[in-house]
């Protein structure tokens, strides 16, 4: 395994060479107690289909990953952002997505919660009984597939609503219909644009105000808020003012140590895209918070938040360009290619650093084929040596 000259921000090269091994993170021998955990999974891209729908995913080479996940005794969030639901994976080949994975999931008795949204509508504003009924047709796909139902953000809703009481006829209506428990998704318009002044307001405060009214409710019918809003105060914030039994998912894939360790009052629980990337760290560092090692928790995390803060850099939307690189370099595909052409979204200086961020992690399963591939990708980009 040689050393690798990467491109440097300054447009230098930088000779680097690996760690050489990957930090040996156990899998679980019982399930996962402390906190529940789920890891929002990306697919796989299959290069010789055709460019959307079914054909466009890679089932093998998809589900497999969703095995690695739940044999490291973590949840899979299904048909999240991660999965470039909105930027790549169309409604039709989300529902075929839902149906497989939800199978496998009962198969490997693994955990398994999916997005439910109003993607099969057309973009921009829509009737509100138009987008009841979108929603409602995905939860019952959900349920009937045997997932947890998580009620994504909506486009069509961001557009269409007026004011906070709009958001509250639509999920009053859908949560209605709902039997189990369901979790709700609050998506920033970091990760999304057009979700900006989601629950009727682009005033944070009264935004929150809102949707707590709408938690506190409904809160027979749901079992957690996933935050997306990388603010880690607010996070805190609302973990302490939701009813009682109710779970904070964290979505910060910037503060996710400190906010799933707790404060001393609440804890989160945690919905992560960043879980995809880190999957055996965060297996490892939850069994640690099982045995009651709250030091080792913080060991183990603490190297992947600057991998994690550079995955989730501005513009937030195209971390997945990252989180599919990773599986790209720890073989769990055997090509670096996208939905959408979204491996463009990052350039070759930005994939250097996630390259070195993650070796200092301990989280490149086989340095030398991650090397490999690494070294692929600088010819690529005109990078010899």
């Amino acid at each position: 395994m040689s050393a690798l000259r990467l491109p440097q921000p300054d447009r230098s090269l930088r000779t680097y060479a690996l760690r050489g091994e990957a930090t040996p993170f156990p899998r679980p021998s019982a399930p996962i107690r402390s906190r529940v955990a789920f890891a929002a999974a990306h697919v796989v891209r299959d290069p010789l289909g055709p460019d959307a729908g079914e054909g466009a995913v890679d089932w093998d080479a998809t589900l497999a990953f969703r095995e690695h996940l739940w044999a490291y005794g973590l949840g899979v969030a299904e048909a999240m952002d991660t999965a470039q639901r909105g930027m790549g994976l169309d409604y039709a080949a989300t529902r075929v997505l839902v149906e497989r994975a939800c199978a496998a999931a009962q198969a490997a008795g693994g955990r398994i919660a999916c997005g439910a949204g109003t993607d099969q509508l057309p973009p921009g504003p829509a009737d509100l009984e138009a987008i009841v009924d979108a929603y409602e047709a995905q939860c019952a796909h959900v349920e009937d597939c045997g997932g947890q139902v998580v009620l994504m953000a909506s486009r069509q809703l961001a557009a269409s609503a007026r004011d906070p009481e709009d958001y509250a006829r639509v999920f009053d209506r859908v949560l209605a219909g709902r039997d189990g428990p369901v979790i709700v998704h609050w998506l920033g318009p970091m990760f999304d644009p057009a979700l900006m002044g989601y629950w009727g307001s682009r005033d944070l405060d009264e935004a929150t105000a809102a949707c707590l009214d709408l938690l506190t409710r409904h809160a027979a019918k749901i079992d957690g808020i996933k935050l997306s809003l990388l603010d880690d105060r607010r996070e805190i914030d609302l973990r302490r003012r939701l009813p009682a039994g109710m779970r904070m998912f964290t979505g910060d894939d910037f503060h996710y140590p400190e906010l799933i360790l707790g404060d001393g009052e609440a804890t989160s629980d945690a919905l992560l895209g960043i879980f995809d990337a880190i999957a055996p760290a965060a297996s490892a560092a939850l069994q640690a918070l099982d045995a009651g090692d709250a030091a080792r928790f913080r060991e183990i995390l603490a190297p992947t938040v600057p991998l994690s803060r550079k995955l989730f850099e501005t513009p937030t939307f195209h971390y997945k360009t990252g989180i599919v690189f990773l599986a790209y370099l720890n073989g769990f595909q055997d090509h670096f290619r996208m939905l959408g052409g979204l491996e463009s979204a990052r350039g070759i200086v930005h994939l250097a650093e996630v390259f070195v961020l993650a070796d200092a992690a301990g989280l490149l399963a086989d340095p030398d084929l991650a090397s490999e591939r690494m070294r692929l990708l600088l010819r690529l980009a005109g990078i010899e040596g």
